[in-house]
């Protein structure tokens, strides 16, 4: 019963007030591929759906800096209405070295970055919370990231390769251009995306039908089906459902062209 009223009810974080993405500073590009904020509307308070996308975030959320680990499913989060988080997604291979600890035990958690270890986590928030608006605040925590990253481990390029091939849809012969056997490509995902190729490339197959869905104003959901990479629409309304809960006909409808237009 609850699950079906969050198929009626939940809206996508990118629908849930204004969302903007930017691109990180040259000394950043190794580690973040992007930097974002997100403002939520005012009013009463929405069900807001995060979807999975494969990578792992770094917040600045209610005078915290929070580590948003990978998720396997959407994720429903309390966000008080009017409220400002700012983010910073690691690269891909980028967020294990950087925060020091392999993501498997991440996965579906939001942990606040003082309890994964780092000792410059109080500095940093204490100089954010004197920021006296959120454009203010967006500037500065990319000024500290920039900091920390002259000291900070190169990503794993390994991983890079991992996204890139879930992320075309093409994981053929992966393990020959990795030279790695099944057992240790299995391994690596777990440290790098927190779980297997295979979850890997589910995601990333859904992240194409959301990108397809806010190019698209018309497209028929079979075709939308085919460009994403299912095998037809049925397979797609079992694994969009499974992921974000949602029918594949409310996100098209949530995201498009047309919506957005309307």
């Amino acid at each position: 019963m609850a699950s079906g009223k969050r198929k009626e009810t939940a809206l996508l974080a990118a629908r849930a007030g204004r969302y903007r993405e930017y691109a990180p500073p040259p000394a950043l590009r190794r580690h973040f591929s992007r930097l974002w904020s997100h403002a939520l509307h005012n009013g009463p308070p929405a069900m807001v759906a995060i979807v999975p996308d494969g990578y792992c975030d770094l917040l600045w959320i209610d005078g915290r800096l929070v580590v948003a680990g990978p998720d396997r499913t959407a994720a429903f989060p309390v966000i008080q209405p009017g409220a400002t988080v700012i983010g910073a997604r690691f690269a891909p291979g980028a967020a294990a070295p950087w925060l020091k600890t392999p993501l498997s035990p991440l996965v579906g958690c939001s942990v606040p970055l003082a309890d994964i270890g780092r000792k410059d986590t109080a500095e940093f928030e204490a100089r954010l919370a004197d920021c006296p608006d959120p454009s203010a605040a967006m500037a500065l925590f990319g000024r500290l990231l920039e900091g920390i990253a002259r000291d900070a481990e190169e990503p794993a390029r390994d991983a890079a390769m991992i996204f890139a091939s879930a992320d075309d849809g093409r994981p053929s012969g992966l393990l020959d251009r990795l030279g790695i056997s099944e057992r240790q490509l299995r391994r690596r995902c777990h440290h790098h995306f927190g779980y297997g190729a295979k979850t890997l490339e589910r995601i990333r197959r859904f992240q194409r039908f959301l990108d397809l869905c806010r190019k698209s104003g018309t497209m028929p959901l079979a075709r939308l089906a085919l460009e994403a990479g299912f095998a037809d629409q049925p397979h797609m309304t079992r694994e969009v459902g499974e992921l974000s809960t949602l029918t594949p006909a409310v996100i098209l409808d949530q995201l498009s062209m047309r919506k957005r237009a309307g």
